[in-house]
């Protein structure tokens, strides 16, 4: 296990943890506070990309991704205990699983197994596809436990929602030139300081790399919700 993944994993499960606890002890309150603290954040890390020499469509991304960062609080901040294990399923379930499955499989099954290589050159079709599977099957089965199909269908989403919010990101970093969301602000002592909670500064993204997923995830989610 290499150190990128344990970090995915220790700031999942450490989340999680105050979810779980918030969730049924406090409303949920510390959790969503937690979230807001993060988009928060991840909107100074995209406003530094702007120190980078970038284009007009550039910006239009960037403040796309900056309303994913609002409206996926919004969602956040008014979900209730089952629609979160919806989520928790299915957009970390969905990114744990990519993970472990591409490098367990990568180049396996496909021989050409890069679906999006010139987004995300480092995802594999094995890990993609396995990935999603393992995302709307668990989803699925608490769907099935609860009896709620009917009404809670579209969080069936979280998965493919998952992959698009980190597809969108990826390419939004891309456009600016930029590896890491923290790579210019974590020159910025007190930012320094305060990547330590998301794994430290050694090529672990940043807050938004964190989040985006969730947050793209839950503003469809909240869009659809909305609707139906």
């Amino acid at each position: 296990m290499d150190k990128n993944f344990r970090v995915r994993v220790s700031v999942g499960v450490g989340m999680f943890a105050v979810a779980l606890v918030s969730l049924y002890t406090f409303n949920g309150t510390p959790f969503k506070l937690l979230f807001t603290l993060f988009a928060v954040i991840s909107m100074l890390e995209l406003f530094s990309f702007f120190r980078k020499k970038h284009k007009s469509s550039a910006t239009f991304l960037a403040v796309l991704e900056i309303v994913f960062l609002v409206w996926g609080t919004i969602f956040v901040a008014d979900i209730d205990v089952p629609h979160f294990w919806y989520i928790i399923l299915g957009v970390p379930g969905y990114d744990i699983f990519a993970y472990l499955f591409g490098k367990a499989f990568g180049g396996k099954i496909f021989k050409k197994s890069r679906p999006f290589p010139h987004i995300s050159k480092n995802k594999t079709w094995e890990g993609t596809i396995l990935g999603l599977a393992s995302a709307i099957i668990m989803v699925t089965i608490l769907m099935a436990v609860r009896g709620s199909f009917s009404t809670d269908w579209y969080y069936l989403l979280c998965g493919p929602l998952a992959l698009m919010g980190d597809l969108f990101e990826s390419h939004l970093k891309r456009q600016f030139k930029v590896k890491d969301s923290n790579e210019i602000v974590i020159k910025n002592k007190i930012f320094a300081k305060l990547e330590l909670l998301v794994g430290g500064t050694e090529g672990h993204g940043g807050y938004l790399d964190r989040i985006d997923s969730t947050a793209f995830a839950a503003t469809i989610l909240l869009i659809i919700s909305s609707l139906f």
